[in-house]
């Protein structure tokens, strides 16, 4: 095979990944600069104002350089859980009434999806746990802000690794879970691609109306049932946020979407049409699409899905019950947030993540053997009074056939026994959060560092020292 082909191979299957970030709201609220101070008891951080008066299209000002590039992360084994942040991005230039680049336009984009996706090779299941753009966090060196502002920070105050590095930074911190990947398409590129997939076929629980984008474009109703949409007719449909819970709705429309597009890509008689139009395909979205996957991450992990079943793909959102709506005033405007509920946030995330089914957590035998396949490396400091509790601890775990590779004395005292995690294996955090009776956040502390000793750091307290399962 070319070279050249093989780029486009790469590209195809990057942007049929894509399509499970594809889209948010394609009219984005009015734009948010970046002088942010909030109002009313949140906390915010205020910063320089960088954002461009509005210009006319024939003085656009030349695009400012990138972000610095940062490494790309390891590349997946194949066999460790692995989590992705995908994002959805719209960069499309509109007009207002004069002819002028409407204010909202103007600078770098926010995101307006974020899914985070995680496969699990091991048990050969998938979940998909979408991130509502209006969750008010705390953005890793800027303050709280809504969520969907890490990716324009990013980019517009040239962060290494631009926007998707600080949007996985302000993921990860949010759900408690490192985030290793990012793959983000352009709302245009993805209607080109469902095109070229060929229109997918979609289950509309309800009656409802969906504004397309385009010259000549009207509202289009759609009966409940199924329906084939087409690229502007799918991007209309998971846009729309004018529905009974606003953007819950819309976050459910896009994970039915992702699973019609799996069904259609994944299809025997579809895939010969697709690879022969891979070059016209690659052409028309390349521009579209960015990743830090490899080519080889990408071949195992396209591979690794045509073997998960339907019914081991978990779905959920972050919905009403796991945030408090709120309001702040930002530049003088009255701005809606929803502010998280962490310890709802984390249920979920564990019954995605972690679970057989949506109903509990996996009995305590089956997790431990899900713990060790994963293989994690472990290593066990002592923050006790207890002289000799890292080592008894250590023989302990090596007893239930966990990998630990270090035992030392630990460089600070948490007071309690704390975990913290390098790497995403999240059996062994789950395991780790029973056995420990881990039951305050700061207790599980997500930390990616590639130069870390191990992939779990274990620090075990008086509270294990004194009392514990260990014979």
């Amino acid at each position: 095979m070319k070279t050249g082909s093989i780029f486009s191979l790469r590209n195809i299957i990057v942007a049929v990944l894509a399509v499970v970030f594809f889209a948010g709201a394609f009219v984005a609220a009015r734009f948010l600069t970046v002088t942010m101070q909030a109002v009313g008891g949140i906390p915010g951080i205020a910063l320089a104002n960088s954002t461009p008066d509005a210009a006319s299209v024939d003085t656009l000002p030349t695009p400012e350089p990138a972000a610095p590039e940062i490494p790309l992360p390891p590349g997946w084994d194949g066999a460790s859980r692995v989590t992705i942040l995908l994002l959805g991005i719209d960069t499309e230039v509109r007009l207002d009434s004069e002819g002028k680049v409407s204010p909202d336009r103007v600078g770098p984009a926010r995101s307006d999806t974020m899914i985070l996706l995680t496969i699990d090779p091991q048990s050969k299941t998938a979940g998909m746990m979408s991130i509502p753009r209006d969750l008010w966090v705390n953005i890793p060196g800027f303050g709280y802000a809504k969520i969907n502002t890490a990716y324009y920070d990013g980019e517009a105050f040239k962060v290494p690794g631009g926007g998707p590095e600080l949007a996985m930074r302000t993921v990860e911190q949010v759900i408690g879970v490192p985030v290793q990947y990012y793959a983000q398409i352009q709302f245009w590129a993805f209607t080109h691609l469902i095109d070229a997939i060929g229109k997918v076929e979609v289950n509309v629980p309800k009656k409802i109306f969906i504004d397309p984008v385009g010259p000549g474009a009207d509202d289009i109703m759609l009966s409940a049932g199924l329906h084939k949409l087409g690229g502007v007719e799918a991007l209309a449909y998971v846009r729309q946020r004018h529905t009974k819970d606003g953007d819950v709705d819309r976050s459910k429309r896009q994970q039915d979407v992702i699973i019609a597009a799996r069904n259609q890509v994944l299809n025997p008689t579809n895939f010969p049409t697709i690879l022969a139009n891979a070059p016209t395909i690659y052409s028309e979205i390349q521009s579209g699409v960015r990743t830090n996957l490899t080519f080889n991450d990408i071949m195992k992990l396209g591979i690794l899905a045509k073997d998960i079943d339907l019914t081991n793909i978990k779905k959920g959102v972050i919905d009403y019950k796991m945030m408090l709506l709120d309001n702040v005033v930002v530049n003088g405007e009255n701005q809606s947030i929803a502010k998280p509920i962490p310890d709802k946030i984390r249920e979920l995330r564990d019954e995605i993540f972690v679970t057989n089914t949506a109903v509990g957590p996996l009995a305590q035998g089956e997790l431990i053997d899900m713990a060790k396949a994963e293989g994690a490396t472990i290593a066990v400091y002592n923050a006790s009074s207890v002289q000799g509790t890292a080592q008894r601890t250590a023989d302990y775990l090596k007893s239930l056939g966990l990998n630990v590779i270090l035992v030392d004395n630990a460089s600070y005292l948490p007071g309690v026994t704390q975990v913290v995690s390098h790497s995403n294996n999240l059996y062994t955090l789950k395991y780790f959060s029973q056995l420990f009776n881990l039951k305050s956040s700061s207790q599980v502390v997500n930390k990616t560092d590639q130069a870390a000793a191990a992939n779990i750091e274990l620090i075990v307290a008086d509270d294990w020292a004194v009392n514990n399962p260990m014979p």
